[in-house]
Formats: structure tokens, sequence, C-alpha cells
């Protein structure tokens, strides 16, 4: 055989396997993952949904196809997001909590919706009802609001003297207005003053910082969203610096350094989430699917940090933990 037609085939041998790949992902269902935060904030989550879906028979890049959207903490990129992968003309949108399932609602109407850890879908205007959802969008809620009182009185417990928190809320986002007026109640039953701080984006984390160190405060909470969720590291580094407890939803945050987390194991929403994709692939119509809640909760403790305030946990909170960070 000569050398340029050996070179020739050579070539034909090597795309073949690239066009017929190429091919195969063309023809199976694409899936639209979008998320309020960075790629880099749901690592785990979206780890633990492409697990879901792996043990379902989905396999990433072979059997289904999915496209990534961040909006790495801008809630208001959020629409055009969505709207590309309305234009792309994915079979499913995937959400990760309240603002981009708000979003998603706003674009579309006809692709189907299924969000991953909603705070409240029903109390945020998502859905009108857990168990006949309607329309295009079901998921999972992970009941933010109504796990506010208990963080409050797990700090608390970690501070029997605790008597002023800070705590850091976005009023434009729906269930972190919900969550601050869930905390109301359970602050008035500890005799706990709480000081608001309203942050809008990252830039009013400085002036909030500020606010907290001319205080009285004792502890800092914050409520969820994407701002605090995206700047995680920095919260925690300001509330151990500055000699406060602090508390937030995620178990991320007490792995960055926070002194605890209390909330829903979002990775086992996330795992959840692919079951709803995979009946609406074989099938089901959205509309159908009740909204199912979290079965699963976790509680974070990082002692390292506590260490660092002079803090000595309480043997019944360490024997509740499901995590103890050393």
């Amino acid at each position: 055989m000569r050398r340029r037609e050996f070179i020739a085939g050579l070539g034909s041998a090597v795309a073949w396997p690239l066009m017929a790949h190429a091919q195969q992902t063309a023809n199976v269902p694409r899936i639209g993952l979008v998320s309020p935060f960075s790629a880099s904030d749901t690592t785990s989550w979206h780890k633990a949904f492409l697990q879901g879906l792996s043990q379902l028979g989905w396999v990433e890049g072979k059997s289904i196809a999915i496209e990534y959207r961040y909006a790495e903490g801008h809630t208001e990129r959020l629409p055009e997001l969505i709207a590309d992968l309305v234009r792309r003309k994915v079979e499913i949108i995937v959400t990760s909590v309240t603002n981009d399932a708000l979003a998603a609602k706003q674009v579309t109407a006809t692709v189907p919706i299924v969000m991953a850890a909603a705070g409240d879908p029903v109390a945020t205007g998502i859905v009108g009802s857990l168990a006949r959802p309607g329309g295009n969008i079901t998921g999972l809620s992970q009941m933010n609001p109504e796990l506010m009182g208990k963080r409050l009185e797990l700090l608390k417990e970690l501070d029997p003297q605790l008597s002023h928190v800070a705590v850091l809320w976005n009023p434009e986002d729906s269930v972190s207005v919900l969550s601050w007026k869930e905390i109301q109640g359970p602050a008035r039953l500890l005799k706990i003053e709480l000081l608001s701080l309203q942050v809008r984006n990252p830039n009013e984390l400085t002036g909030a910082f500020e606010q907290v160190i001319r205080s009285r405060i004792s502890a800092l909470a914050i409520m969820p969203n994407p701002v605090f969720v995206t700047n995680m590291q920095r919260i925690a580094d300001f509330a151990a610096q500055n000699g406060l407890p602090s508390i937030f939803h995620l178990r991320e945050f007490a792995a960055v350094g926070g002194l605890v987390s209390y909330g829903v194991d979002r990775s086992d929403l996330f795992r959840r989430a692919a079951t709803y994709v995979d009946k609406i692939l074989k099938g089901a119509n959205a509309a159908e699917l009740p909204i199912e809640q979290p079965t699963k909760f976790e509680l974070v403790i990082n002692r390292k940090t506590a260490n660092k305030l002079g803090l000595v946990i309480p043997i019944g909170v360490l024997a509740r933990a499901d995590e103890v960070i050393e």
C-alpha cells in the first residue's frame, strides 16, 4: 500500500468513530441544567444528579446530553440563560432552587421543568399545590422557611447566653423574605433580638459586615440566597475573625469554616430529581407528578471553628450531628 493511501485510510478510521459519536449524542434527549450559583458551588449536587440518572440507565454523553448554565450568583442573568436552553430545544429544564424555578416559569409554559430544591413552591407562587402542581412544573421542595426557627434554637443551644443575632437576608428573594418572617416567632420565644441586614448583591456585604461590628451582636444567621451561597467562604471567614457563631442551611458552609449548618441534604434532593427526569422522558406529564418534600436532613458542626470561638459543643448537640468536622 502506498504511504498516501495508508494515511488517507488511517484518517477515515479515526474520523468514523468521531462521526458515530457525534450522531449518537445528537439523537439522545437533551436536558438543560440551570443554576443561580457557580459551577464550583454545585459540584456535589450535580454529581448526585448524574449518579441518580446513571442508576436509572441514563449516562451523560451516551444516552443523555446535558447543557449546563450558571448565573454565578447574578440572578438577573437567569431569564436569558433559560431562554437559551429553550431555543436549543431541550426536552426538560432542571432548576436548582426557587430563583431559577421562578425564572423558568416566566420563560416557558411548555418545556417541562423539574425543581431539584425549591424553597417553598406554593408560597412563592411557582405552583398551586404540592399534590397537583399543574402546568409544566414539578420536582422537590426543600422547606427552607420552616427550618429557620430550628437554626436559631441550635445557636441558642450552642450559646445559652445568646441575646442578639444578625440576620443576612435578601429582600428581593421570595424565599429569603419568607425565612425572615418565619424567624420572628422563634426569636421572640428564645428572647433573641434580631438585627436585619439586607443584602441584595455581593457589594452590599461589606456594609453589612461593618454594621455587625458596630452593633452588639452575638451570632450570625444567614438566610437561603444565591448571593450568600456564592460568598460562603467570605461570610464564614468574617464570622470566625470576629468571634461570631454562625449558621447556614448548607453543609458546605460548615466545610469552609462556618460554625454549624442545618438543613436538607441537597445532594439527596438532586439525586431524587433524576427520577422526575426519567419519568418525564418516558412519557409522564409534569402536571400530574406530585412535588415531594425532603426526607433527609443534616446537621454539620465544625468543632475546629468552635474551638477558635471558645465554644464547648454540648454533648447532646454532638450526638445529633450527622458530621463533625475536626
